[in-house]
């Protein structure tokens, strides 16, 4: 059964490109942007870029990448703003995926994409696959991901705690759709 398992997620165009529902994407690209723009100034640099990508194993070429982004800045700008980063997604999305990320969210069919999206998402938390996340689960993709949080197992028991409704000192998918639903703001 593992090796059906396995042959799905090869076969299935990869959603962690981009997230069906809209307002899921539009706070996760938000918060890639903020992840990549290491310096908080607002822009990402190539730099920035190309680091990121090297910290998720996507090592690039400096100068293929410069050449792919820079059509993006802004004149007078030192990077992409998140507008910029933003159309970038987008003109890559539909490279890719034939721009399937827009989709209604109130049908039975984008609820579902939308839970199937919450379940990869839980999975990359989730790394022994025991169906919770732990303190350290949490803590190691924290980590990968160059966030300060990652550092310290107290803070990140903290935010275990503010989500773990029946404290049992891990995150459930339950839980962790809770968690999302109340950090998404829904789209008008």
């Amino acid at each position: 059964m593992e090796s059906n398992g396995e042959n799905n997620k090869v076969e299935r165009q990869s959603s962690s490109f981009r997230l069906r529902s809209p307002s899921l994407n539009a706070l996760r690209l938000q918060r890639i942007f903020d992840l990549f723009d290491k310096n908080g100034d607002g822009f990402i640099t190539l730099d920035e870029l190309n680091q990121a990508l090297s910290r998720l194993g996507l090592d690039a070429d400096l100068s293929d990448l410069k050449s792919t982004v820079e059509s993006y800045i802004q004149p007078g700008n030192t990077g992409l703003d998140f507008d910029d980063f933003s159309s970038l997604h987008k003109t890559l999305d539909e490279s890719f995926f034939g721009g399937a990320g827009d989709c209604d969210e109130s049908s039975p069919e984008s609820a579902a994409a939308e839970e199937a999206d919450l379940a990869e998402a839980f999975k990359v938390f989730d790394e022994n696959g025991d169906g919770f996340i732990s303190a350290r689960e949490l803590q190691a993709v924290l980590k990968k991901l160059g966030l300060p949080e990652g550092g310290e197992l107290e803070r990140v028991e903290k935010m275990i705690v503010s989500v773990d409704r029946n404290q049992d000192g891990r995150v459930d998918f339950f839980e962790f759709k809770n968690m999302m639903r109340i950090v998404v703001i829904p789209s008008s």
